[in-house]
């Protein structure tokens, strides 16, 4: 076949961009896609033009303060410029550990951002909520947002959700500039909202929470200091799946989450109260007998839990697979038996250091629950974790 210039055979270089777009995104193997935009200069636009996903060496753990002091840190405006102008198809940026990174440098979102769908600023300390702000209305689709650990207070939330109301997953751990005022911005302006985390923000009750949308189903708020009516706003919407409140402020009384079990968190499947020691049976009946979805269910260092706490999860909890018990001071033979008994389902119980448990009701458990794996070491982390 002769050439658009009739000068003889056409070859691979003479197909359009369109074609070449396809034959890249065929490129399965990695170093093949990566020596792609070695050929020749057309072909390397090609493949810039073609990466999705923008994501340095730092970005793919959380980052200790030690490391950022190295050098390769030093990431201002100008590279940012560099990088966008070079790939303007980006749909994920991973900003995390750019320290020197000031607001200005984020004007270059105005010209390369519409297309950006997921942002993670994830110790970006130089930006403020100008920044912040500059950001969000740049970047209008905007799904997905990480702010870990970064000065964003009220004033830049409100602002992120208003430009930004198609917003889904929100990590705001370690913002401890944040408090429920920010919040209820967020939960009312972003009506698709379905995961946040706000784990170690001293200044957040929950009640910021009061009114959320039903796509509201994941929650993270370890360490936090929630109040009975926080946790109601929480599960206010009626959709939340998965909740951590481990590590519950002391001043939360016995029956504080008693509010789970009153319809409200009926579509709970994973839930960690993990040294939520205050938590007593009350809470715990409310919550068996009001969430008959659970799966997996985290009561480490609960201490307060009783007799009639743990007959009530054994009588309820009928789709329980997975169970953490660790270091309960008060589960005993007769709790133990009650599980025995209860727990159809189950078939992960995680237990250690429950000193009241004798050796004898130990083996009776394995005889007559031979299909359930017992784990002696305590596991920290339970369910799906997102912004990893």
């Amino acid at each position: 076949m002769e050439g658009p210039s009739g000068d003889g055979l056409t070859s691979i270089m003479h197909l359009p961009d369109d074609c070449l777009f396809f034959i890249f995104q065929w490129l399965d193997c990695f170093s093949d896609r990566e020596s792609f935009g070695l050929t020749c200069r057309r072909w390397l636009q090609i493949q810039n033009l073609s990466r999705r996903s923008l994501q340095f060496a730092c970005s793919f753990t959380h980052l200790s303060l030690s490391s950022l002091s190295h050098p390769n840190f030093n990431f201002n405006s100008f590279h940012l410029l560099r990088l966008l102008s070079r790939f303007r198809n980006l749909q994920t940026l991973f900003l995390a550990g750019c320290i020197y990174l000031a607001d200005s440098g984020l004007t270059t979102l105005q010209y390369y951002g519409s297309n950006l769908q997921s942002i993670h600023f994830d110790c970006c300390f130089s930006i403020t909520d100008d920044g912040f702000s500059l950001a969000a209305a740049a970047c209008p689709q905007l799904a997905v947002v990480s702010l870990y650990q970064c000065k964003i207070t009220d004033v830049g939330l409100a602002n992120l959700a208003k430009a930004c109301s198609g917003l889904k997953q929100v990590n705001l751990s370690y913002c401890r500039y944040i408090s429920d005022h920010g919040l209820r911005a967020l939960s009312h302006g972003c009506r698709q909202l379905q995961a946040v985390r706000i784990s170690f923000c001293s200044s957040v009750t929950g009640v910021g929470f009061r009114g959320c949308s039903s796509t509201l189903a994941y929650v993270e708020a370890e360490s936090c200091n929630l109040e009975p009516q926080g946790i109601e706003g929480i599960v206010s919407g009626g959709g939340i799946e998965y909740l951590d409140v481990s590590c519950l402020s002391w001043h939360v009384g016995g029956d504080g989450l008693a509010a789970l079990g009153t319809g409200l968190g009926s579509s709970l499947k994973i839930l960690n109260l993990r040294l939520c020691r205050t938590v007593g049976d009350e809470s715990i009946l409310a919550i068996a007998k009001g969430c008959p979805l659970l799966k997996e269910w985290n009561l480490a260092l609960c201490h307060e839990i009783r007799i009639s706490g743990w007959i009530s999860i054994g009588m309820n909890c009928n789709n329980l697979e997975k169970l953490h018990v660790n270091r309960c001071r008060n589960l005993c033979d007769n709790g133990l038996l009650a599980l025995q008994n209860g727990c159809r389902r189950l078939s992960i119980l995680y237990m250690s250091q429950c000193a009241k448990i004798t050796s004898a009701a130990l083996e009776l458990f394995k005889c007559y629950r031979g299909n359930v794996y017992i784990i002696e070491e305590e596991n920290m982390c339970i369910g799906p974790k997102l912004f990893r």
